[in-house]
């Protein structure tokens, strides 16, 4: 059993930020078999879009989108009228993103190839995803210039790989193998939405994987009097 001790070391994170060229170099190892990976969490990939409460018509954000695992769930809740623009930066699981995309006809999706702080965005989009993408969650730059891009009142979510409490250190084990493998910086996993946080209202977080997962939405600020405030629960 791992001690106390052990437990609190290991979940110290390294204080370092976000590394975009390990990122690069993480995907491009990982684009091939990402897909098969990211099964296990497709029940959070789920509750993550059902949270963005999309209507037909608008147009979503798919920040740090991947191959466009999340492009089936969000399709039919924009609906043809609606558009979804993802970003993603590296250009191997882009390209994977592009075949999902001219393979199933898809003609309301705009693929943009760029670090989510220097994607070039038009328009204001009526809600953004944030689907484990942990490094980008890190990223101030990444965080305002998304921001920037949503309507007042626009519906955020974000999920991915947290510390859960820290006797559950079984679950901790797996955290930290699999944040390991798919993120570049540790720091800020106990609160991941954190940066996130201060631009929202009605900040709800919950937990998944026995507190290893978490999912934040809430609304962008309609004016920054305005303060969040957090609900959680588990299961």
């Amino acid at each position: 059993m791992t001690s106390p001790a052990r437990q609190t070391r290991m979940t110290r994170a390294p204080r370092r930020p976000p590394d975009h060229s390990a990122a690069l170099a993480q995907y491009r190892r990982r684009a091939a078999v990402y897909d098969l990976e990211l099964a296990l969490f497709e029940p959070v990939r789920r509750r993550a879009v059902e949270r963005l409460v999309l209507r037909p018509g608008d147009l979503v954000l798919d920040v740090g989108c991947g191959t466009g695992l999340s492009l089936p769930l969000l399709q039919p809740e924009v609906g043809p009228t609606g558009r979804i623009v993802g970003i993603e930066q590296s250009p191997e699981m882009m390209a994977l993103a592009r075949e999902r995309v001219a393979r199933n006809g898809w003609h309301n999706v705009a693929l943009i190839e760029a670090p989510a702080e220097a994607a070039r965005l038009k328009g204001h989009a009526d809600a953004a995803l944030f689907h484990f993408t942990h490094d980008i969650l890190r990223e101030p730059l990444a965080i305002a210039n998304v921001l920037s891009h949503l309507r007042p009142g626009a519906h955020v979510v974000a999920c991915g790989l947290q510390w859960a409490r820290f006797w559950a250190w079984p679950v901790n084990l797996f955290v930290l193998g699999a944040a390991r493998h798919s993120v570049t910086s540790l720091a800020g996993l106990g609160s991941p939405w954190s940066l996130l946080a201060p631009h929202l209202q009605e900040l709800r977080v919950d937990t998944m994987v026995a507190g290893g997962v978490f999912i934040a939405s809430g609304v962008l600020r309609q004016s920054p009097q305005q303060s969040p405030t957090t609900t959680g629960d588990s299961s």
